[in-house]
């Protein structure tokens, strides 16, 4: 169980979620304490480069940046040029649509 599971678990029910991050790894775009939100992924919506998603990687929650698309994989890293790694469709989970001090 990881800081997101209950966030990820309202997101599957088709919830919007509120929360505040804390951390630098995404600097310059979300400041750490900032009230994020985010809502599930959309069927409707493609999730393109550049997004910000809350994500799994590697058994580790994320709120990251969409860095590269393979076909159905997405690569998932931070703000400060890490690489998370490559995911699928299955391990996003929402979109970021809003940051508010």
């Amino acid at each position: 169980m990881g800081w997101a599971t209950h966030y990820i678990e309202k997101l599957r029910n088709g919830e919007t979620v509120q929360f505040r991050p804390r951390g630098d790894s995404m600097r310059g775009r979300i400041e750490s304490g900032q009230l994020c939100t985010v809502e599930p992924v959309a069927e409707d919506r493609p999730i393109c480069v550049g997004d910000i998603v809350l994500c799994k990687v590697g058994g580790s929650e994320y709120l990251h940046i969409v860095k590269a698309t393979q076909g159905d994989r997405f690569q998932i890293g931070n703000n400060r040029g890490r690489i998370n790694g490559w995911i699928g469709p299955n391990g996003i989970f929402g979109v970021l649509i809003k940051v508010e001090p």
